[in-house]
């Protein structure tokens, strides 16, 4: 089972982190400042795998790992998963992250956050490996993508037909499609009787 996912840069800020064991906030930071100075100790030449620290569960976890360029990325798992799968995993991982944002770097991941965590949620979910095809996973974000921007699209034309009363009347009309409702020019016409002053 996978523990936790990290990506970090040369100097040890986190660019992501997803843990899937519960750990409080200060323990999490203390778990990525642990693996950097484990990583960052360590020559390009050596394997790529090492035992995990004593926050994350000591020798019976692992740490399997790639730097790339600036950015070190980080599964730590336990002895039921392979270390040489979880390095494909991490190069699945990269790729896919390449290919949706077209040579990927650090800022593509401080900016895009949320699309980097749906990425990383479509490969790993509760700690497993759901999936490594690469093709699937672009299918399945370009399918978010597609979803994301019909829901702009929606978002701007309510905006343009009049804000809070738009999105109203169309989401009345979604729930109760063969219902009649006014126009929203009627809506936007109506006039509320004035009240006297006592």
């Amino acid at each position: 089972m996978i523990k936790a996912a990290l990506i970090f840069n040369n100097h040890g800020k986190p660019r992501l982190s997803k843990f899937f064991t519960y750990y409080t906030e200060e323990m999490q930071q203390q778990i990525i400042r642990e693996t950097f100075l484990l990583l960052s100790k360590r020559e390009d030449s050596v394997c790529n795998f090492l035992e995990g620290g004593t926050l994350i569960g000591g020798s019976d976890f692992r740490l399997v790992y790639r730097h790339y360029a600036t950015l070190y990325f980080v599964f730590c798992v336990d002895s039921s998963e392979s270390e040489l799968g979880i390095l494909d995993l991490i190069q699945v991982f990269v790729e896919t992250l390449d290919r949706c944002f077209e040579n990927v770097c650090e800022l593509d991941l401080i900016f895009h956050m949320d699309k980097v965590h749906y990425i990383l949620q479509e490969i790993v979910m509760g700690g497993m490996v759901v999936e490594t095809n690469q093709t699937e996973i672009l299918t399945h974000i370009e399918a978010q993508q597609r979803i994301e921007k019909q829901e702009a699209g929606i978002f701007k034309q309510g905006a343009r037909m009049g804000g809070a009363p738009a999105r109203a009347l169309s989401a009345a009309k979604s729930m109760a499609p063969n219902v009649n409702l006014p126009k929203l020019a009627d809506l936007q016409n109506i006039s509320l009787p004035s009240f006297k002053k006592l």
